[in-house]
Parts: C-alpha cells; sequence; structure tokens
C-alpha cells in the first residue's frame, strides 16, 4: 500500500490541515498551466521570449515589427519616417492575431525616430503605442505618445560577469528621479555618480529601484505602467541605466526592480488598455477589470498571451539590464478578487475561499520559476500584506515560491505605537511579539518605514517624533529635548526592527539620516513644484547639523548587522519588563539591551544572557558619534556569571533610551 507523502506546509503549519485540498489544488493548477504554456519544452524560460519575436527587430535586409493583436480589423506603422502618413504602410496579417510588416533596406528605419501603430477597429482609427517598445516618449511637436527607435540588441560593454548577490538583502529603496536636491527629475547618470557611493559607504548591499518602467504621470510614483518594456525616458536611456547597474555589480551591490505586474494605467494613447479596440485584449471585461480604489486597469491572469506577455516581461529586464531580481508590487491586490480592501485576514478561510484569484496564484508560481531558473541567486521579494500561508515556500513544497515577504505590519505597528500612545504606554511585549512572529520557515524583510510613510498626507518615522522642531532645532550648536528624544527613539526603532523583523532590511533613501518632511510629486495642487520630491543631502552633509549623527548610526548598525549574520540568527527572549520599559535579547554571541523608559536609567540591573563568559560592547546608541550624551561606557568588559537564581548574565548600567549590543569574547 502506498503511503500517501504529507503536504510540507501542513508540517511546517499544522493549522493548514483543514485547507489540504486548497493547497493540492493549488499544487495542480499551477502542474495544469505549465503543461499547458510549455507542451514538451522542459525550462519555463524557453517560454518567455516574447520581446525576442515582437516589437521591432534589426534583419540583414532591413527591420521586422510584430504586434499581437487579436480583435483589429487592420494595422498600419507610421512615424516620421514616412511622414506620418497611417495608410502607407499596412502590416500583414499572420495567424493568431498577429500581424507584421517588414521594412527592406538597413535605413528603412532609424534609431532615434519616432514611431506609432495604427489600429482599425471596427471602422475606428486608434493610434497607439507598440507593446514592447522599449523606449517611448512625447513628441513635442505632435504631443503624441510615441515608440522612439532604438538600436535593437545594442550590446553594452558589461564588466559584472560572475557577480552574485549577498546572501542577506540589505535593501537601499531608492527613487532615481527624486534622487538628488535640485528642483528637476535626477537622471541615471547623476545617480551612478553622486549616489551609489553613499549607499557603498552605508553598507547597504542591494538597491530596490522604482518608478524604472515607463509611467505617464509622474505623481503615480512609477505605479502606473503604460509600458512594460521601456526604461522610464524622465531619468535617460537604457544604456544609463544599464551603466548604474553595472557600476553598483562593481561595488559588490545587487540591483532589484520594482516590477508592477498587479495592473495597469487605464490610459489608450500610451498604454496597453484597448490597444487593439478591446477592453479584454490583456484585462478582464467589465467591472473586475477595473481596480476601483487605484483607478487602474487589471491583468486577465488566466489568458496564455497575457502570461506569456508577463513572463517575457521579466526575462527582458533580468537579461537586458542584469537586474538581480525584483520586488512585486501589490501581491495582496493581485491574490484576492475584492484586492485585499478591507480584509483583515483573520482567519485561515480567507486564503482559501472563492475570493481567492487562483490564476493569480499560478502566475506568481510560474514567474518565480522563470525567475530563479534564469539566475539560482536572484531575489524576489512579496507585497503582499494578507499573509498568504506558503509565499515564500518553494513551489516543490506547495509554496507560491517567493524568497522573501515584506513584514508589512511593521510600519503600521511604528506609527501606531507613536501617534496613539506617550512613551511610557509603549507595549513592551507587543514590539516583541509583531516584530518577531512570521510563518514558519518562511523569510521576511523587516523594514521600520519605507516610501509608503514618506508620502504627503503621512509622516516618516523621524518627522512624526520631531514635527516642527525639526525645522528651527537640528544644529549642534542648541539642544532641544524634542530633537533629542526623536534622535534617540529613531536610532532604538532602527535597531530593533532591522535586528528582528526579518532575514533582511530595508530603508527608503534619506529615511537613514531623518530626511525632513514628506514626498509630494509635482501636481496641480501644489503648483507643480518639485520642493518635496527631492533629497536634500546637503542637510546630511552638514557638520553643523545632527543629520549626519542618525548616518552615522545607520553606518554602524549595518555594519554590525552584517558582520555578526545576525539576521540569519535566532533571537532569543532573555528578559522583558513592562515598567522598566526593557527588553533584553541574544543573537548568537551578541547581547541585545533595550530601554525604552523615557526618563529611568538602571545602575547595576541584571542582564540574562545565557552563556558565562566575558562581554564587551560592540554598540551603542548613546555614543556622542550618534547624538547621545555617552553615558555607557564602551571600554568595560562583562564577565557573566551563575546568579543564585540560576540565571546566567552580569550586572551593568542601562541609561534611559539607549540601546546596547555586546558581544561575547
Amino acid at each position: 500500500m502506498r503511503v500517501r507523502k504529507k503536504n510540507k506546509m501542513i508540517e511546517y503549519d499544522p493549522y493548514l490541515l483543514p485547507y489540504e485540498k486548497d493547497l493540492e489544488l493549488r499544487r495542480a493548477l499551477y502542474a495544469s498551466k505549465r503543461k499547458e504554456l510549455l507542451g514538451n519544452l522542459r525550462k519555463i524560460k524557453s517560454f518567455a521570449n516574447g520581446h525576442r519575436y515582437f516589437g521591432f527587430h534589426r534583419k540583414r535586409t532591413g527591420w521586422v515589427y510584430r504586434e499581437w493583436a487579436p480583435a483589429a480589423e487592420k494595422m498600419y506603422l507610421t512615424g516620421d519616417f514616412n511622414n506620418w502618413d497611417i495608410s502607407s504602410h499596412q502590416m500583414k496579417k499572420l495567424e493568431n492575431g498577429i500581424f507584421e510588416i517588414e521594412l527592406k533596406g538597413r535605413n528603412a528605419l532609424i534609431p532615434g525616430q519616432k514611431v506609432q501603430a495604427i489600429v482599425i477597429y471596427k471602422g475606428q482609427t486608434l493610434r497607439r503605442v507598440p507593446t514592447y517598445a522599449t523606449r517611448v516618449v512625447q513628441d513635442p511637436v505632435t504631443y503624441l505618445w510615441c515608440c522612439e527607435l532604438e538600436e535593437p540588441n545594442e550590446r553594452f560593454p558589461w564588466t559584472d560577469g560572475g557577480f552574485v548577490p549577498q546572501k542577506t538583502p540589505f535593501i537601499y529603496e531608492c527613487h532615481i528621479g527624486m534622487a538628488q536636491e535640485e528642483g528637476r527629475v535626477g537622471t541615471y547618470s547623476e545617480f551612478t555618480k553622486n549616489i551609489l557611493p553613499r549607499i557603498k559607504k552605508l553598507g547597504y548591499n542591494t538597491i530596490q529601484i522604482m518608478a524604472v518602467m515607463e509611467h505617464p504621470y509622474y505623481g503615480s510614483f512609477g505605479y502606473q505602467v503604460s509600458n512594460f518594456f521601456a526604461v522610464s525616458s524622465r531619468c535617460g536611456h537604457g544604456s544609463e541605466l544599464k551603466e548604474l547597474i553595472n557600476t553598483a555589480h562593481e561595488m559588490g551591490i545587487a540591483v532589484l526592480l520594482d516590477v508592477v505586474h498587479s495592473h495597469a494605467v487605464k490610459n489608450t494613447n500610451e498604454g496597453l488598455n484597448e490597444f487593439d479596440g478591446t477592453v479584454y485584449q490583456f484585462f478582464h471585461g467589465g467591472v473586475r477589470g477595473d481596480h476601483s480604489a487605484w483607478g487602474t486597469k487589471l491583468f486577465n491572469y488566466s489568458k496564455n498571451e497575457v502570461l506569456h506577455f508577463l513572463l517575457s516581461n521579466l526575462k527582458y529586464w533580468m537579461e537586458e539590464f542584469h537586474f538581480d531580481g525584483f520586488r512585486f508590487d501589490g501581491v495582496t491586490s493581485m491574490l484576492y478578487h475584492d484586492h485585499g480592501l478591507g480584509s483583515a485576514f483573520t482567519d485561515y478561510s480567507m486564503y482559501f475561499s472563492t475570493n481567492t484569484d487562483t490564476d493569480a496564484v499560478t502566475y506568481l508560481q510560474l514567474a518565480n520559476e522563470l525567475i530563479h531558473e534564469i539566475n539560482p541567486d536572484a531575489i524576489t521579494i512579496a507585497e503582499d500584506m494578507s499573509g498568504m500561508p506558503g509565499m515564500c515556500i518553494p513551489i516543490s513544497d506547495g509554496g507560491i515560491g517567493f524568497d522573501y515577504r515584506l513584514s508589512m505590519g511593521v510600519p503600521d505597528l511604528w506609527i501606531k505605537t507613536i501617534k496613539e500612545y506617550t512613551d511610557d504606554e509603549w507595549d513592551m511585549g507587543k514590539l516583541w511579539y509583531e516584530l518577531t512572529s512570521r510563518r514558519p520557515h518562511e523569510k521576511n524583510i523587516g523594514y521600520c518605514e519605507s516610501h509608503d510613510q514618506a508620502l504627503v498626507g503621512d509622516k516618516t518615522i523621524m518627522f512624526r517624533l520631531c514635527d516642527a522642531d525639526m525645522y528651527t532645532s537640528m544644529s549642534k550648536i542648541y539642544t532641544n529635548s524634542v530633537i533629542d528624544r526623536g534622535i534617540a527613539l529613531h536610532k532604538m526603532i532602527r535597531l530593533l526592527t532591522a535586528s528582528l523583523a526579518g532575514n533582511g532590511y530595508l530603508n527608503f533613501m534619506g529615511n537613514e539620516f531623518g530626511h525632513p518632511e514628506w514626498i509630494d510629486f509635482p501636481r496641480e495642487g501644489n503648483g507643480w513644484s518639485y520642493h518635496y520630491c527631492r533629497r536634500q543631502w546637503s542637510l546630511v552633509d552638514s557638520p553643523e547639523l545632527r543629520y549626519c549623527e542618525l548616518n552615522e548610526f545607520d553606518m554602524a548598525m549595518i555594519k554590525l548587522l552584517k558582520e555578526g549574520d545576525l539576521l540569519e540568527k535566532t533571537a532569543v527572549n532573555r528578559w522583558m519588563h513592562q515598567d522598566d520599559k526593557l527588553i533584553i535579547y541574544t543573537k548568537g554571541d551578541f547581547v541585545f539591551i533595550f530601554n525604552f523608559h523615557p526618563t529611568k536609567s538602571f545602575d547595576g540591573y541584571f542582564v540574562p544572557v545565557g552563556d558565562i563568559g566575558k562581554y564587551t560592547v560592540s554598540l551603542s546608541t548613546d555614543d556622542k558619534i550618534f547624538g547621545g550624551f555617552e553615558r555607557v561606557d564602551t571600554e568595560v568588559e562583562y564577565s557573566a556569571y551563575k546568579a543564585q537564581d540560576g540565571r546566567v548574565g552580569f550586572k551593568c548600567y542601562i541609561p534611559n533610551r539607549t540601546a546596547i549590543v555586546l558581544k561575547k569574547k
């Protein structure tokens, strides 16, 4: 008698046992779709080659352009090569809704020329941007959104052969356009020259770049994509982005693309929407095709052509630009028909109900298989607030296959704590629980705040702690109790989160030094101003201001966590005291002591550590270089002993609003 192998996910989490059939269905749907797509092909990367067939390609005899537009009656190619004559170059209709045109002669099309697709649908003449366009611009004369031709298969002189991302990601989330201080859009080249060295010096080993794929509205932060294969032309050319990635790799920094496959902009003049005249070519028809909260279009993941387009898109960014992986935006929206709006996900049944979009689950499995097939060292991160079981479990074990999920509840925890409770009301037990609770065998990326918490209408942690005092009291010349408190808690919050909340850590650019104010993109409501859409690096570069103190601490914190490989070690809670506002835990040979009390310092406080031995201070948030008061003697050597109650530890002085990290010799 054959014994059925128990599902590994149920071994990891017995509460999933009532949903064993749902987990088996997940596995079966993935296997079925994979077979349907691949046929006899063994590798999924052999399937994801849409970008090599569709779009513009140079041939020995000239150029060829292909497009999938199943509902189109006719298609034409127009542009400045034919003086925008919309009917002189008709495309040939092939099978399966594919149109093709060949232009004879090496110079039939010239890089830099602008072109458009003309679609005839039910007698209507529709101007469209080619779906596989690699550069999209708005023509300054005609104001038309066009594909600007680039030399196909242009050889970039890559020098990053053999680069492998480091095991534990310390991620610097960044936006190229707002990564400079002037009131304008920054460029890829400026980022390479000015910002990459800062990131390297801080110790981050990964950057996660937002807003790379072309989007017509700058204020969407890059999350309403129109052209999925095009590099955002606001920031420069594709070759400049390649130079950025190549330079990052030479510095030992991996590069992730913030990919948006959860939805697309609803625009028709420059996006995918109604490309062939129908709303259902790429997206769901009717109400299901519209995101009620975002005003965007929703992909139909059940269509093989849509899967082909999206999977090819991932392969394109990896092979053409050497991205080391992706942070998938809006995964919760993809997973559920109601997009997770208003759902608290307090019951396991909510993950396996009729509300779950199983087609989206299958797509994410296929995407993860493809990415790791192309590069086994690639990194994939899911932005999912629902806690879907198996998100970061291998596909072979019934999971969805991501490497990490974002610890999205942690920023909410800090905002709620700072906003709703006085310092002496902070709940130590709740902090510990929220920062350490995660699904078994699934890895997380911990973070205190990302770009989400910095947007206008919200506040960064530092701005929430200090508010208006940041405008007048960040000078080192004057003392200010509000700023002192803010700086002390800013450091403690970051250290506690980075060391507990995940197997990786993320920070949004500028937040490491407490960047003031919020992010507000140029819009009609602010007079199209760039004042809040930039990073004020001069603040952290000034030795007279206190921003540099936070920057120095961030650098020291990252160094400590990396050198001790501390994010891969399990935290052991050694002591917690609500009234004293103390949390003490160990990770390997390191001891972390946090005193969140607003006023009480403790002299001769017993610190339980577990192991007898000698301990020395590795990091103190109270050091003067970090904006502290130097109340911790970093030269003292502590000897752990066995106390009468059986606990092993030592006594030491723990100042208020201070964190100390010690290491066993």
